[in-house]
């Protein structure tokens, strides 16, 4: 998951920004033109790379440099501070973008052609998030939370998959009476309590939960009330030693079988199967409330206010985002497109797509709640006491520090 760390003094950032000269006018030493493309997910380095080679050659003039460094968000937020923004961005579409859209740094793109082709959805994601009608990056690629299941076990024990919460509960209680885990959970790693409660909150808190939030019209302890419930009787139902599992340990127990369900996103599924190849496994959402898939930008692609080389820079968004180019990348991240007409053709996330193509969408609600809270590691401690008032309650009094320092 992403960590994100608030901008310090946003407006002083966003002065210093519009007074700067912004990303450094580098060239090659053979003439050609350089641009910067920092981007913020590790495990899409190779993916990139070869996108680039591809692009190098169809544009021989210009040479993109990519940059991936560790806690590549809080470094991206270094630079706005200094200065020195990268051309081209691929950030992801939570509340660090809000952050550094409102310093200045990005360019403004709400009139972009583009964005024609972009499932509105998305788009109004980053809105929301910005609490902005302005855009500032394109939506690229969208991942999901989802119930990824065994179907061999299913199978084996006679299940279906469930569509409503009673019945998701009933499997849980098939495969536990055959002597299974119903769920591995690995709450050593605190972020990933939050794929399954980002879903349960989703579905429960109504849709304009934030924005009350932030007007003082309601409380956590009244929206997420329900969430919580939901939350704390799925891990009724996990392995033993859920807070003593780790991340990688949960892929590679499930993808030996140790569990009929895993509560995780899609980023998940090409981990899982490396561990296990010929894995049977499907996915399906959340029988829960309206049963939205809980779906949010994954990656942004924006570029530098104060570019030296707008047009250079232009062209590399633009290539990224071509059908051809898209559905590599979607290939081999195991994504969905935020550009309508491309479909994930991977059959694993077959039970998802009808809700993808629908636009059956919902934004993750950790999106808008700001580091300063740790809700992962709020939801990390609810595992371990069960005290729901306590969790619920420190929600809203981390809320109103962070809404009283701004």
């Amino acid at each position: 998951m992403k960590k994100s760390i608030s901008l310090v003094a946003t407006g002083m950032i966003a002065l210093s920004v519009l007074a700067g000269c912004g990303s450094k006018d580098e060239a090659s030493a053979n003439g050609k033109v350089k641009i910067e493309f920092l981007q913020y997910k590790t495990e899409a380095r190779a993916t990139y790379d070869e996108l680039i080679k591809k692009f190098e050659k169809e544009n021989p003039k210009i040479d993109v440099v990519q940059s991936n460094p560790p806690d590549a968000t809080t470094v991206l937020k270094t630079r706005v501070a200094k200065r020195d923004i990268p051309d081209v961005m691929g950030t992801g579409g939570d509340i660090s973008y809000s952050d550094i859209a409102k310093a200045g740094a990005f360019k403004e793109v709400t009139n972009d052609k583009l964005l024609n082709d972009i499932q509105p959805a998305y788009v109004d994601m980053l809105k929301d998030i910005s609490k902005q009608d302005k855009v500032y990056g394109i939506p690229y690629a969208a991942n999901a939370d989802a119930v990824i299941y065994n179907k061999a076990i299913f199978k084996e024990l006679g299940l279906e998959v469930p569509k409503t919460w009673d019945d998701f509960i009933a499997v849980a209680e098939k495969v536990k009476a055959a002597g299974k885990n119903p769920f591995y959970f690995t709450f050593k790693d605190a972020w990933t309590a939050l794929p399954a409660y980002n879903v349960l909150a989703a579905n429960t808190q109504g849709n304009d939960f934030f924005k009350k939030l932030d007007n003082k019209k309601t409380t956590f302890v009244k929206g997420h009330s329900e969430a919580v419930d939901k939350f704390v009787e799925l891990i009724k139902y996990g392995n033993k030693d859920q807070t003593g599992k780790a991340y990688n340990d949960g892929n590679v127990a499930f993808a030996k079988g140790e569990s009929a369900m895993y509560l995780q996103g899609i980023w998940a599924i090409p981990e899982i199967k490396k561990a296990n190849p010929n894995i049977d496994l499907g996915v399906f959402p959340y029988p829960v409330g309206d049963s939205k898939v809980v779906s949010g930008v994954d990656v942004v692609l924006t570029q530098s206010s104060q570019t030296k080389h707008p047009k250079e820079a232009k062209k590399f968004i633009e290539f990224l985002l071509r059908d051809d180019n898209m559905k590599q990348y979607l290939s081999e991240q195991n994504a969905f497109a935020a550009k309508k007409g491309i479909v994930q053709e991977a059959p694993e996330l077959e039970g998802l797509k009808e809700s993808i193509a629908s636009g059956a969408l919902v934004d993750f609600p950790d999106h808008y709640v700001p580091s300063a809270v740790a809700l992962d590691k709020q939801l990390q401690t609810l595992v371990q006491n069960k005290d729901k008032k306590k969790y619920l309650s420190t929600l809203d009094q981390e809320w109103e520090k962070v809404a009283n320092r701004k």
